[in-house]
């Protein structure tokens, strides 16, 4: 490896710097992650259209912001789940049951 690849932080994309320095480029933009936000929002409107449209959860739920998304830049965990299942990379989440299946341990204790 000649350099390593590290994207300065710009305001409050810390998702977007997180996913560029852990993939070694500049492979997503706040459009890009935008993008893979609002698809999660449509799923998630579609999912709370199943109990009903005329229901109050539903039209309480739509009158809500996106929780995958907000003007500063933040990005939330589904999104940058997604962004990585883009290139075949899946999130674990530490104290998940498929981690302590692992039985990985991250700083080399035994």
């Amino acid at each position: 490896m000649e350099s390593i690849f590290h994207e300065k932080q710009e305001g409050s994309l810390c998702a977007q710097h997180c996913l560029n320095n852990l993939l070694q480029g500049e492979y997503f933009t706040p459009v890009d992650l935008s993008s893979i936000a609002h698809q999660l929002d449509e799923e998630e409107r579609m999912r709370m259209a199943e109990g009903g449209m005329a229901s109050e959860e539903y039209r309480t739920f739509l009158q809500q912001p996106s929780g995958n998304m907000d003007d500063s830049g933040f990005f939330s965990i589904q999104v940058i789940s997604n962004a990585l299942g883009v290139w075949g990379l899946e999130l674990i989440l530490f104290n998940s049951r498929e981690y302590q299946s692992l039985m990985i341990n991250p700083i080399g204790l035994t």
